[in-house]
């Protein structure tokens, strides 16, 4: 797979059955349809996905989201498929969300990631975000703590 072959697009009414699928692969059901309708209708909620072209039709492999709130920029979701893993595609992802954020004019981007997801971890440090606390039991189904990360995104992403 190449650059490109693969599109991002803000998320619509049609891919919701795709990311749901995705969500359920990635986190067992974290969001429901309506959670995700929810973002789609919020002006302060920016859902992006990531789709590739296959012999059966456009697929969604990846898809972030992020709250407009204050001056901040809360990620509240990035996933890709477990096929897709291992490509740089989540650093694409990443990298255009904070360029939204910028857009919109934020200062500063935050996020809570559990703290054995090594691989979030270290993607999340190589875009300069930082610790700044961290939130006990935060996951319930596996007890695990939450790492609160945040960076300042006035300069550059």
């Amino acid at each position: 797979m190449s650059l490109a072959e693969i599109q991002f697009q803000v998320l619509t009414d049609k891919d919701l059955e795709q990311v749901l699928e995705l969500d359920q692969i990635c986190f067992g059901g974290l969001w429901s349809l309506d959670s995700y309708k929810r973002e789609i209708e919020s002006p302060n909620s920016y859902l992006l996905i990531i789709t590739v072209n296959t012999h059966s039709g456009t697929k969604v492999i990846g898809f972030g989201c992020f709250w407009a709130i204050l001056e901040e920029a809360h990620i509240t979701i990035l996933a890709i498929h477990p096929d897709f893993q291992g490509q740089g595609l989540g650093s694409l992802l990443l990298e255009n969300l904070l360029k939204e954020a910028v857009n919109r004019k934020l200062e500063r981007a935050t996020l809570e990631v559990g703290e054995n997801n090594t691989k979030a971890i270290n993607l999340y440090q190589k875009f300069g975000f930082k610790e700044a606390g961290r939130r006990k039991k935060y996951y319930k189904k596996t007890g695990e703590d939450a790492l609160i990360l945040w960076k300042s995104i006035r300069e550059n992403t």
